[in-house]
């Protein structure tokens, strides 16, 4: 049986590194051993405590690139490539990948007036 104790601490990392990743997603470095580093713990503590909330270092940073991509896309008039290198990636079309796997459609469909595409879940983008 785990503490009180040590429950209170892990889910304290927990939101203190989904604290970090909000505000560095857009470092195309940033990583577990920096997110941890910056919030005074171990790596392998991290991965612990990411485990145990059912999710990932990498799933929780690519969740807060793509959410801000899609806000970028649909607010802002950027070029693809300006909000791929805004979110943390060098490549546009590693971006384009990324946010098509994430949001079943391309980045271009996220941009206001784009045309419906029959049977596309359009509800992330419409947060």
């Amino acid at each position: 049986m785990v503490r009180h104790s040590t429950r209170h601490r892990r889910r304290t990392l927990f939101e203190e590194a989904l604290g970090a990743i909000a505000r560095e997603f857009a470092d195309e470095n940033l990583s577990l051993a920096s997110v941890a580093h910056s919030i005074a713990t171990s790596r392998r503590q991290l991965q612990r405590v990411f485990a145990e909330q059912g999710t990932s270092f990498r799933k929780e940073l690519q969740r807060a690139r793509m959410g801000h991509a899609a806000r970028l896309l649909r607010q802002e008039q950027l070029p693809v490539a300006a909000v791929a290198r805004a979110v943390g990636y060098r490549q546009a079309a590693q971006f384009s990948k990324a946010f098509r796997r994430h949001h079943g459609h391309p980045p271009s469909a996220a941009r206001p007036g784009a045309p419906q595409r029959r049977g596309a879940a359009r509800s992330v983008l419409a947060a």
